[in-house]
């Protein structure tokens, strides 16, 4: 069965996940400008092609102009500058001038060039304190995600929190109750292990039909990071636990005062206090000054900004993990506590959105994950699933962590169907997302982790479908 993307009708609010027409319409805008772009993926030519630079000489004029008009100062002129750059002129010949000096205008923190435009995208929820944006899966490199473009979900916006006030109280069923500076928290033993995290509700939008375009509105709700901190096990232990001690809650110190309950056995097993990510501190939109880190379950569960942490003899039923974050079933029942993320795969060249310019070779690349463990096998097909190739897995291939594979294609100009299925070390093969519907329904909206499909017509361009 194959469906196309269609239009969907209705502004979306907070809890109206199935309308996103004003995500579509900032995905098409978006497009627009990336289509323009002879550096972007998804560029489809224009005047500005072969120009030097990697961007058409429009944009490089309208960069500088606004930047410039806005250092002057120029009321309600804001600087067009990529996030995370600055712009400077362009010599014509780089080798006939002296190169800006070191530390001369970056203030000892570097920049990123102002030629690489990848930023998050923002889910259009009605608030932005309420609501969650996208890592641009499609540009990525490796399997690292740099920690500016790690994907984001906040239920009561950014704490700003300082350091030096922060403090995490651990009582409950425990002999010695505490409270712990990070201060406190840096003197023990640290632990930097490389790992995914991913929302539940990466690809909330897809269950019934295909309807974002693009593999970051598909699947960006997923990010790999290096992070380091303190075992929760060695706090646990410092402060002991009572016979009969199962669960702990976890409460975060934002507006939201978020709040899920963690099984002590996994508690024990392999959680984090992360306070370091990717070679420094984690950033605010990641919990800064600690944050609880929760390999392989549901993104809502590693807590930001993590104050409080109860330990009890049951689970503390909270929002997070009653009205929300459960899996309506088709019977009307909720399946609650559904921590694990499967394993989950998907192409992110050549996806939703980009052109191929002509026949021939190309390097077919996605992405595979497990909250399981390691991924041990990743099978590409090109012909909707008819047969299945093994694509190169690129190490190091790390448990709980993403995996990038690739796999060398000759497109021969005809109408193909990509796809990706990836299998982890438990022998866990990712389904369908029809033997999903099929065994879950379309009422829930969380761990969606089916096979993606990507048309290419023969005219070059891809699209998002169904295909079963």
């Amino acid at each position: 069965m194959e469906s196309r993307a269609n239009s969907v009708i209705g502004e979306p609010g907070e809890m109206d996940l199935r309308s996103p027409s004003a995500l579509r319409e900032m995905e098409a805008r978006f497009l627009a400008q990336e289509r323009r772009d002879p550096a972007s993926p998804y560029y489809q030519g224009d005047s500005g092609q072969g120009e030097p630079g990697g961007i058409p000489a429009r944009r490089r004029f309208m960069l500088g102009a606004v930047a410039a008009l806005g250092a002057a100062g120029t009321p309600g002129m804001a600087s067009a500058v990529t996030p995370g750059a600055k712009e400077r002129a362009v010599p014509p010949d780089a080798t006939k001038i002296q190169g800006v000096g070191v530390k001369d205008d970056d203030g000892g923190y570097g920049f990123r060039s102002q030629f690489e435009t990848e930023v998050r995208e923002r889910y259009a929820t009605k608030t932005t304190q309420s609501s969650w944006s996208f890592t641009p899966l499609q540009n990525s490199i490796g399997m690292i995600t740099p920690s500016g473009l790690h994907y984001e979900r906040h239920h009561g916006g950014i704490a700003t929190i300082d350091p030096a006030r922060h403090e995490l109280y651990v009582h409950g069923m425990v002999k010695r109750a505490r409270k712990f500076t990070v201060a406190d928290l840096k003197r023990y033993p640290a632990l930097s292990r490389l790992m995914f995290m991913e929302c539940s509700g990466n690809g909330l939008t897809e269950w019934a039909k295909p309807t974002l375009k693009t593999v970051q509105g598909t699947h960006g709700l997923t990010s790999t990071s290096e992070w380091v901190g303190v075992p929760l096990a060695t706090i646990l232990n410092e402060v002991g636990l009572k016979p009969g001690a199962k669960w702990l809650l976890a409460e975060g110190g934002d507006a939201a005062v978020m709040t899920r309950s963690i099984p002590i056995e996994k508690a024990m097993r392999d959680c984090l206090l992360a306070y370091g990510q990717n070679g420094e501190a984690i950033r605010p939109e990641q919990g800064y000054p600690v944050r609880l880190f929760v390999p392989g379950y549901e993104g809502n569960m590693s807590i930001k900004w993590l104050r409080r942490i109860e330990v009890s003899d049951a689970p503390f039923m909270t929002r997070e993990e009653t009205s929300k974050y459960t899996d309506l079933m088709p019977d009307g029942s909720a399946l609650q506590f559904s921590f694990l993320m499967e394993a989950k795969s998907v192409i992110t060249y050549p996806s939703g959105e980009m052109l191929l310019h002509q026949p021939g070779f190309y390097e077919i690349s996605g992405l595979a994950w497990s909250g399981r463990g390691k991924i041990v096998r990743v099978e590409v097909s090109v012909d909707g699933g008819e047969s299945w190739h093994d694509a190169q897995l690129h190490g190091p291939v790390l448990p709980i962590c993403h995996t990038r594979f690739t796999l060398l294609w000759e497109w021969d100009g005809k109408e193909a169907i990509l796809q990706s299925r990836c299998t982890d070390e438990t022998g866990y093969v990712q389904p369908t997302i029809k033997a999903l519907v099929a065994q879950r329904g379309l009422s829930s909206v969380y761990h969606l982790n089916g096979i993606q499909s990507w048309k290419v017509a023969a005219s070059g361009e891809v699209s998002n479908v169904h295909h079963y």
